[in-house]
């Protein structure tokens, strides 16, 4: 029995063996066949890519030193449950609900925060531009360079509006990039982006420009996004998009994902948008931004047949504003704005760009639609006002915490908010008010306990009668429609 199981397990190796020749060699007449075939590639086509690569590997070299790597350390205040971690557990949730949520939501916590991001140095003497959100409410900022020394960062300005921000360190002769003209941009070219994802210092990956002008994303107030399939991820916000004259187009910022990672779909601040922010916040410490005085809406196949107009782009003038540049031009409802200062308008959005960017007191002509006929108007752009009339409510009650802002004619067309709606807008909640998760960014609120909300006027008086106990009943209007809202302290 011993030896045959013996014989069994030889003619297995054996055959083992054989087999093994058989695919080896199979193996190795691919091998050849595979090595036939690469000899097949033109001359022509080797060259192209050979040089296509060293050219890659040139711009890459001469813009990576300008890239750096940002971290930054914040304080975050967390309020902890009486039941742990049980409280936020969903299996438990499911089961318990809300009930979870003892009356006493025990003590607060203060802990320490990091976070990884990049810049672009612009200036030899260490001016920095990256996101807003990279430094946003960071308590300490350091900066590695690309040789691995370490500076101090301090910022000189943020802006929220279009999540830009420019930080300074004390350093000289550092290597700066060119930023290029991101209006010449074409949809096909190819791009570099140079970051730090998920702490990877320097990664550089390719792409193409996949789409220009992209808004309404809700990143920022103000978009004009370059689309990109560069990969970007985390840690790449605040990182260079370069073309291949090695400038500066765009400063990388957002991705699409349902993931948390890199698919194919990434968002860059111009560098004609980024200029002009940065620009502003050196020279006069804050962003000063055009104004012309209208609010407006895209036109629409539907809205040029009812005003008897071919062209099916441009921005409609919906109101102008009393003693604003526009209604000292002659502007009046029902114009289709379609050219500003040489350049064609394809909506509202473009064109709030546009004028934001143009420096106050500078005259601009305009081409408008008017009764079928087109016409030139010239406007001298006036100052948007940075004078935005806030309120926070400071009381012990279920609505401290709650930021908001009287309504204008900029925060209408922005969040696309009727004429009709009247009140304040909600700017922001913090994690430590009772309306935390009731209350939302951009809601609008119109009456407080029934009683009516037109100004932050009338919401400090409102909330400052709100007792410590009392349940408030908020009418809210949110994303086209109206919502109540009760909210318990």
């Amino acid at each position: 029995m011993k030896k045959r199981n013996l014989m069994i397990a030889l003619t297995m190796v054996t055959a083992g063996i054989i087999i093994g020749v058989i695919l080896t060699a199979g193996l190795g007449i691919q091998q050849v066949n595979y090595a036939q075939e690469t000899k097949n590639i033109s001359p022509d086509a080797k060259n192209f890519l050979g040089k296509f690569s060293e050219y890659l590997s040139e711009v890459a070299e001469a813009v990576e030193p300008a890239v750096v790597n940002i971290s930054t350390t914040t304080t975050v205040t967390l309020q902890q449950s009486p039941f742990g971690d049980f409280s936020d557990d969903p299996f438990f949730r499911r089961f318990f609900g809300d009930q979870l949520r003892h009356p006493d939501p025990g003590p607060q916590r203060k802990y320490k925060s990091s976070a990884l991001g990049s810049g672009v140095i612009i200036t030899a003497d260490g001016y920095i531009l990256t996101n807003n959100h990279v430094v946003k409410d960071a308590d300490d900022i350091k900066v590695v360079l690309y040789d691995d020394r370490e500076f101090k960062g301090k910022v000189i300005g943020t802006d929220p509006q279009s999540d830009l921000a420019v930080v300074k360190i004390n350093a000289e002769d550092l290597p700066s990039i060119k930023i290029g003209d991101s209006d010449v941009l074409k949809v096909g070219e190819v791009v570099i982006a140079i970051g730090n994802p998920f702490a990877l210092s320097h990664t550089i990956t390719m792409g193409i420009v996949s789409a220009l002008g992209r808004s309404n994303v809700g990143i920022a107030d103000y978009e004009d996004f370059i689309q990109t399939d560069a990969a970007i991820n985390p840690g790449n916000s605040g990182g260079a998009l370069v073309n291949m004259n090695g400038e500066l187009i765009g400063i990388n910022t957002a991705i699409f994902s349902k993931s948390g990672g890199y698919m194919g779909i990434g968002f860059a601040i111009p560098s004609s948008m980024a200029k002009s922010v940065m620009d502003s916040i050196i020279k006069h410490g804050k962003v000063i931004r055009g104004w012309l005085g209208v609010s407006i809406q895209n036109m629409t196949p539907d809205l040029a047949e009812q005003f008897d107009i071919k062209e099916e782009k441009g921005a409609l003038v919906t109101e102008v504003v009393e003693e604003s540049p526009a209604e000292k031009a002659g502007f009046k409802r029902g114009d289709l704005i379609i050219e500003f200062d040489g350049k064609h308008v394809d909506g509202s959005t473009a064109l709030r760009n546009m004028v934001a960017g143009i420096p106050p007191d500078t005259s601009v002509k305009m081409k408008i639609i008017r009764e079928g006929k087109e016409k030139t108007l010239t406007v001298a752009i006036g100052q948007l006002s940075e004078t935005v009339v806030t309120a926070k409510s400071e009381y012990s009650n279920a609505v401290k915490g709650v930021h908001v802002q009287d309504l204008n004619p900029e925060i209408r067309m922005s969040l696309d908010i009727p004429q009709k709606v009247e009140g304040v807008v909600v700017t922001n909640v913090e994690m430590d008010s009772p309306s935390f998760r009731a209350v939302k960014r951009n809601d609008v609120i119109q009456e407080i306990n029934k009683k009516a909300i037109r100004s932050t006027k009338d919401y400090e008086k409102a909330v400052s009668k709100i007792s410590a106990k009392d349940t408030v009943l908020i009418l809210a209007y949110r994303g086209g429609g109206y919502i109540y809202i009760t909210i318990k302290p």
